[in-house]
């Protein structure tokens, strides 16, 4: 029906994912975003045209043949979303575009206000590497197996990442579901963290009779209207799904057996370090066998799982020098991965940056931030990367350093940041945040990698 599928905020990770997925099937795809970056220069790479001002005659002109589709994040004054709206043109929003998609294929949705990234890009390598005909996979982050974030199939299986996010995954029936975490978060959306829980207990009641809801033992989900078999799963806690005979081995891996209830699969490993990493591969691996799938593939898929960029992403690693990158953005995640950090690179000064994104997150996490913050030993803090939002007053990064116990403790703006790398000595340094302190990794990891 549609030739042209027109983006507003091509660049964001799900957005990308949707261009990808509609240029795969044949159809020209353009689309807008405020600045260039590393994924909209492959998305340029792969046929897609990408423009970077606000202009609305670069708006494909056919109406009737021109799908739009825009992020929640594009403000309502922005003047292509004005003239698509005023000319008729049809659209709809990112998660609606994606519940369409989905609709009618066995949905095997991961959701959380954590985790959910991982969990997500190692099911679907579960399905790609231990099944003939793979999965098609709609990833909130580029997947280092396949470099993408997204992944194509013809077999009715689709991966999705829920996002909780302006209650996005309320599109989303699934087949099968996983609720990683029901922390506070997205309170400029929510309000409240009732009305979190509240969102996630309506995405878990929207999963068929017939299929299942696992959700990780302590999260805050409620249960009512909850149609489909809730069963559950931990990292070591006896339920369902859980992990034991968890050994640690050298570089912060770990062997375990996974219990399921139908038996267990001894020697399992993870591709990537961290505890937190073995909690997530119980998490994909209840949807797979729960799917069917068998025991032994998915043991194998697992200890081949190279990780998600971004995520836990170790980038240098020698006796002198370590470090980390981490989309951690929330104070509960800065305070897994510190603690993953502290396994794998035990003794070490640790070191860390950190760039809060949002201001209301900032305003409503404050004292969690400082509180986790303050496991690092030293701490460069830059100021707050404003996304969607306009300042508010009184909001600052202060509001987090001031309450940080380290002695070590700095804030410096973004154009003194390698300076202050530098400045140094470095022992084990990883950067945090959801805002453009990935553009900084590449310059971190080459300095660090020649010092």
């Amino acid at each position: 029906m549609y030739d042209n599928y027109y983006f507003i905020g091509i660049g964001g990770i799900g957005m990308s994912a949707l261009a990808r997925y509609f240029k795969y099937t044949g159809k020209n795809v353009s689309g807008y975003d405020r600045t260039p970056s590393r994924l909209t220069e492959q998305l340029e790479s792969e046929g897609i045209m990408v423009h970077y001002e606000d202009r609305p005659d670069l708006v494909p002109i056919n109406v009737e043949k021109t799908f739009v589709i825009y992020t929640p994040a594009i403000p309502d004054d922005f003047e292509e979303l004005q003239f698509v709206r005023s000319h008729g043109y049809s659209m709809c929003k990112r998660s609606r575009a994606l519940g369409e998609i989905a609709a009618g294929k066995d949905c095997l949705a991961i959701s959380g206000t954590h985790g959910k990234t991982t969990t997500s890009t190692l099911l679907a390598h579960i399905f790609t590497s231990a099944t003939d005909d793979g999965c098609t996979a709609f990833l909130g982050g580029i997947s280092k197996n396949y470099h993408t974030n997204l992944l194509m199939s013809n077999n009715d299986v689709l991966v999705a990442e829920a996002d909780e996010f302006d209650r996005s995954f309320h599109q989303l029936h699934p087949k099968i579901a996983v609720v990683t975490a029901v922390d506070a978060d997205h309170l400029d959306i929510y309000g409240t963290h009732e009305a979190v829980k509240e969102s996630f207990r309506i995405f878990a009641s929207q999963v068929a009779a017939d299929g299942y809801v696992v959700a990780k033992v302590g999260a805050e989900l409620p249960t009512e209207g909850i149609k489909a078999r809730l069963l559950h799963y931990s990292y070591d806690k006896p339920c369902d799904f859980y992990a034991s005979d968890i050994k640690p081995l050298e570089g912060g891996y770990f062997s375990f057996t996974l219990n399921h209830p139908g038996g267990k699969i001894t020697g399992c490993t993870v591709g990537v370090p961290g505890w937190v990493n073995v909690e997530n591969a119980v998490a994909a691996s209840s949807v797979a066998l729960l799917y069917g799938l068998e025991p032994e593939h998915i043991k194998q898929a697992l200890a081949t799982f190279c990780g998600v960029e971004r995520r836990f992403d170790i980038h240098v690693n020698t006796p002198q020098t370590a470090y980390i990158d981490d989309y951690a953005h929330h104070p509960n995640e800065i305070a897994s991965a510190i603690s993953s950090i502290r396994e794998i690179f035990a003794g070490r000064h640790l070191c860390g940056i950190f760039q809060p994104h949002l201001y209301t997150r900032t305003r409503d996490f404050a004292d969690g931030f400082a509180e986790a913050l303050s496991g690092l030993d030293s701490l460069i803090m830059l100021p707050i990367y404003p996304a969607r939002e306009l300042p508010i007053e009184g909001v600052n990064s202060e509001m987090i350093l001031d309450k940080v116990t380290l002695k070590d403790k700095v804030l410096v703006p973004k154009d003194r940041l390698m300076e202050t790398i530098k400045s140094r000595k470095i022992d084990c340094l990883v950067s945090f945040g959801a805002g453009d302190i990935d553009r900084f990794v590449p310059q971190i990891e080459e300095y660090l990698k020649n010092v």
